[in-house]
């Protein structure tokens, strides 16, 4: 594996590692929301579902149609950057 490949790897690797922190973020705040219960957990359940749901009917577009790039490292890149927006704006929406 030539130094370019395995910098892009290790790159792909602290993405994740960030989707991993932020998602934990995110799932702290929703339970902190649901636990509250009312209209507004059953609000945020639903929106949580129906926006998974959608992302990845994204992704799988992005896949077939190549927006995700055309080698392994791209794909992994590209899917976890999608991932990474949904959840960074589910951070700010949920911290407002």
């Amino acid at each position: 594996m030539t130094t370019n490949a395995m910098s892009a790897w290790m790159n792909a690797g602290m993405d994740a590692w960030f989707l991993g922190l932020e998602s934990s973020m995110v799932i702290g705040l929703r339970l902190a929301k649901m636990s509250r219960g009312g209209a507004p957990a059953a609000n945020e359940m639903s929106l949580m579902v129906t926006e998974k749901m959608q992302s990845g009917i994204d992704l799988a577009a992005a896949l077939a149609t190549g927006k995700l790039g055309s080698t392994p490292v791209a794909g992994a890149r590209g899917t976890i950057n999608h991932l990474r927006r949904k959840v960074a704006a589910n951070r700010r929406r949920l911290t407002r």
